[in-house]
């Protein structure tokens, strides 16, 4: 039977309908057997050996050899532009201004065959000790107000270039979806006392049945109201609202639970299309004790349609219980 869930930290309600796994489709097709890559390709910007071909390089991780291991570079196809124009033009109900802000790369290994759920939990430390060191300097920049560090891995993800890689976003404006959560997240902690974010992470360990992971640092889970099959979040258990607090015991930490979580997924899931992003405080939030940052996992199993379209609302065609199960078996 099928079930509708809340999830209090988005304020989404979501449908649980596993049957929905088992209807017709006429346009189904098989496991999806994703071509092999070169490990370089003289065309691709971001291998080593053709830096080139990409813009001026911002800055670098480095192995003992002094070769990159990561690189941040900016966007060549930039959402943003890098203005001191931030003026805002009114005519009635229209609203505009200069798109103002940055938009980085992190080419994430030298290799061009190698996925992100195949690099070793040291690599992984250092894309994440980078995006920690991006998103210190980009708050620094005037008027810059929320920051977004995100993957999209796949065609469905929405990525345009095979090589492994990830995007950080800096922005003079904050969206009307982290305004509503953080505001969410606010009443909460005024009626109960309590950070939201904690509160949730301490009942998913109480229950225990949609756990996949659990770490002196971090916590693997997935959603009571996950949004598809193998949605994840990973949580630091220690409250912190903003990435850029993160330790270097920690980002080691994070690098181990993260790189199990994708294998994990690789592994179950067939391999799917996936985003994932660093979900952080504001800035002008930085030491909130309301809001608490978190990495989420989606997997682009699902498709949106009509329904979600109209609604707002998603379809779960498989229940986070058994996803998580699934997830937990997994032999790595």
């Amino acid at each position: 039977m099928s079930e509708m869930r809340f999830n209090p930290i988005t304020l989404e309600w979501v449908i649980m309908a596993p049957e929905l796994a088992h209807k017709p489709n006429d346009f189904r097709h098989g496991p999806v057997n994703k071509p092999s890559r070169p490990p370089h390709r003289g065309d691709c910007p971001f291998c080593a050996g053709n830096e080139h071909l990409a813009p001026l390089e911002i800055c670098r991780a480095e192995s003992a050899d002094g070769a990159w291991n990561v690189r941040v570079i900016p966007n060549k196809f930039s959402a943003f532009v890098v203005t001191e124009d931030m003026r805002r033009r009114k005519q009635g109900t229209f609203r505009s201004m200069t798109a103002a802000g940055y938009h980085e790369i992190v080419v994430e290994h030298p290799r061009h065959d190698l996925t992100t759920s195949d690099m070793e939990q040291a690599h992984l430390a250092d894309i994440l000790r980078i995006y920690r060191e991006r998103y210190q300097a980009l708050r620094k920049h005037p008027h810059v107000e929320s920051i977004v560090i995100f993957k999209n891995h796949g065609e469905q993800a929405g990525t345009s270039l095979e090589h492994a890689h990830s995007q950080i976003t800096a922005a003079p404006v904050i969206s009307s979806q982290v305004c509503m959560r953080l505001q969410e997240a606010r009443r909460h902690h005024e009626m109960n006392g309590v950070c939201l974010f904690c509160q949730v992470l301490q009942e998913e360990l109480t229950a225990g049945e949609r756990i996949i992971e659990v770490g002196p640092s971090f916590v693997a889970f997935v959603p009571y109201a996950s949004l598809s099959p193998y949605h994840m979040w990973i949580f630091p258990r220690q409250h912190a609202s903003s990435y850029d607090e993160i330790s270097d015991t920690d980002i080691d930490a994070l690098a181990g639970v993260l790189g199990r979580q994708l294998r994990r997924l690789k592994l179950a899931a067939g391999d799917p299309d996936y985003n994932f992003t660093i979900r952080s405080a504001p800035l002008d939030e930085a030491e909130s004790c309301c809001f608490h940052w978190y990495l989420t996992i989606v997997p682009r199993v699902n498709r949106l349609a009509g329904f979600e379209l109209g609604s707002g609302s998603y379809i779960n065609s498989q229940r986070p219980e058994r996803s998580a199960e699934m997830l937990r078996s997994v032999v790595l």
